[in-house]
């Protein structure tokens, strides 16, 4: 932070986590590789590694991709799609459902990108790259919200 002003973190279970902030928000900001789980037209699961970002104000997750790979092709060629996310620290876990999109807007792909940015590095860039964002309507895991608004 600017100014000389520092953050302040408190621990929360096994969640650290800004003062204040939800452990929740503080699991999905920190730095974890995912995974993406997403039916297969044969009905088998295609599950991959991914970064994820969630956005609490809009109930979003965002994965950022190439519009050539397979999982944006999957979602893509399969409106209305349900995928989920999950990411895993030791005996920690949380995993977000809902439907799925792909876009390539211009404004939501640099959306994603300072999302991604700031949870992981920011990306190199991509003339190809689109977003696969999911529309979060259900959580499981033991790191779950503890307060209303941060999921529906």
């Amino acid at each position: 932070m600017s100014g000389g002003m520092s953050k302040v973190f408190c621990w929360k279970g096994d969640v650290s986590v800004e003062q204040g902030e939800d452990p929740f928000l503080g699991f999905w900001r920190e730095y974890h590789l995912c995974t993406l789980a997403s039916p297969r037209p044969g009905g088998g699961i295609h599950q991959v590694p991914v970064g994820v970002t969630y956005d609490p104000e809009r109930f979003l997750a965002r994965v950022i991709t190439f519009a050539s790979s397979y999982k944006a092709r999957n979602v893509r060629e399969h409106p209305g799609v349900r995928v989920s996310v999950c990411q895993v620290d030791g005996r920690r876990w949380s995993t977000l459902e809902g439907t799925a999109t792909v876009t390539d807007e211009p404004e939501a792909v640099a959306e994603a990108e300072r999302r991604y940015g700031e949870r992981y590095r920011v990306p190199r860039p991509n003339p190809e790259r689109v977003v696969i964002e999911i529309a979060v309507d259900r959580v499981l895991g033991n790191v779950r919200p503890e307060r209303e608004g941060v999921v529906p």
